[in-house]
């Protein structure tokens, strides 16, 4: 499977395992499972590794460590018809004790059968560097079944980053075991080159030129943060008809220099691909994103001559009619440079798109034009074929799903 693919899986007892290679030199690792609710958060009891004894009468347990030759491997046995009702996500997550993800050779996650004899799905995760905490797959539920979703999303930050990502406190997290080394000693600050303060984009000042930020090689992370208007409360809540919780979809069009023209998203797993073109990639399919460790698009930026505009863009796939009442930033975060920044204005239409920002050649590379455009569709038109008529892609859409 490609990061952030999915496939579904059967609705039966499964194994949830991390394999990697040891061998002298590699940083040790160790796994848990987050038991995840619809809205988001870890539900109580739910951290399940480090000894900790499983919810919900054992539907979720963590399995310990086995070896085979020069491979180490965590799972976890989930039971999928008996996982209580209110936990929405399994999600199988790894910390790295004596150095980082980048130096851990074979990391891969695979669903089996129960039994480990049939495998189900196989997640091969070849782009970690800096991250010392790293969530590998998940397993959630969608439309009365199961499936599986390569994450491969990693933490830089540590237990720290993973647990504020999932609204815990670091200490909730399984410890690292005693043999462990401690971390690498941080660089002295005079060692690492400054930065250019960061930018906030706004109405008056649109525009940034990446390559003035630092930005000419290496990834760009963009990230679309917001907070849904609170539940109803009281006789309203109690009238209120139930909607299914919000899920906005991040996503690109793009047009490179010899004219191919495409879509990155979601919608049909057309998830890109980050080391070949369209040199975009969609992290994963976040269903919250109250967090920076949500949805992220990636862009590779050692290949900036290679497109000729991209449009980032956020649809709504369910839970709401528009983006009314939505308090939304994007961050737009080099790995060599400062982010930009910028917020969303209020939105005052039936919405079910907006676009975000919009990367175009400048004289020495791309920039950055803040957008914060919403558009509604006409009768019988889609999201993406609004924004495709707004800004003259000419791309031809059909119907699909995820």
């Amino acid at each position: 499977m490609s990061k952030g693919a999915n496939i579904p899986v059967p609705r039966t007892p499964v194994r949830l395992a991390l394999h990697w290679r040891h061998g002298p030199g590699v940083p040790d690792a160790w796994t848990a499972a987050l038991l995840m609710t619809a809205d988001g958060r870890v539900a109580p009891g739910g951290v399940v590794g480090g000894g900790r004894p499983a919810p919900g009468g054992g539907a979720v347990r963590h399995e310990g460590r086995g070896a085979g030759g020069d491979r180490t491997t965590e799972s976890v046995h989930v039971d999928l018809p008996a996982v209580p009702a209110h936990v929405e996500r399994v999600v199988l997550v790894a910390l790295a004790g004596s150095g980082t993800f980048g130096a851990v050779p074979g990391l891969d996650v695979t669903v089996t059968d129960a039994a480990g004899h049939r495998e189900l799905a196989r997640y091969e995760s070849r782009d970690t560097t800096t991250e010392t905490a790293f969530v590998a797959g998940e397993l959630y539920r969608r439309q009365g079944g199961w499936k599986f979703r390569a994450v491969g999303q990693g933490y830089a930050g540590g237990a720290g980053a993973l647990a504020a990502a999932h609204g815990l406190a670091p200490g909730l997290l399984p410890a690292p075991s005693a043999t462990a080394a401690p971390p690498p000693a941080r660089p002295a600050p005079h060692s690492a080159p400054a930065r250019p303060s960061a930018v906030t984009l706004t109405k008056a000042a649109p525009s940034v030129s990446l390559a003035k930020q630092g930005a000419t090689a290496g990834t760009l992370h963009v990230n679309l943060n917001w907070q849904a208007p609170p539940p109803p409360r009281g006789w309203f809540a109690r009238n209120a008809v139930p909607r299914p919780p919000l899920d906005l979809d991040l996503g690109a069009l793009y047009e490179m220099a010899d004219g191919t023209k495409g879509v990155v998203q979601a919608l049909g797993n057309a998830f890109g691909d980050l080391r070949r073109p369209p040199w975009i990639h969609l992290d994963g399919d976040d269903r919250t994103g109250a967090v920076e460790g949500g949805e992220n698009l990636t862009v590779n930026l050692d290949h900036t001559r290679d497109f000729r505009r991209v449009l980032v863009f956020v649809t709504i796939y369910e839970g709401a009619a528009g983006f009314a009442g939505l308090h939304a930033t994007v961050t737009l975060r080099p790995q060599h440079g400062a982010p930009v920044t910028f917020s969303l204005d209020e939105c005052d239409v039936p919405s079910p798109v907006c676009a975000l920002a919009l990367l175009t050649q400048g004289p020495d590379g791309l920039v950055v034009h803040r957008e914060a455009r919403y558009l509604v569709p006409g009768r019988a038109s889609s999201p993406q074929r609004a924004l495709d008529e707004a800004y003259g892609w000419g791309l031809r859409w059909t119907p699909g799903r995820k």
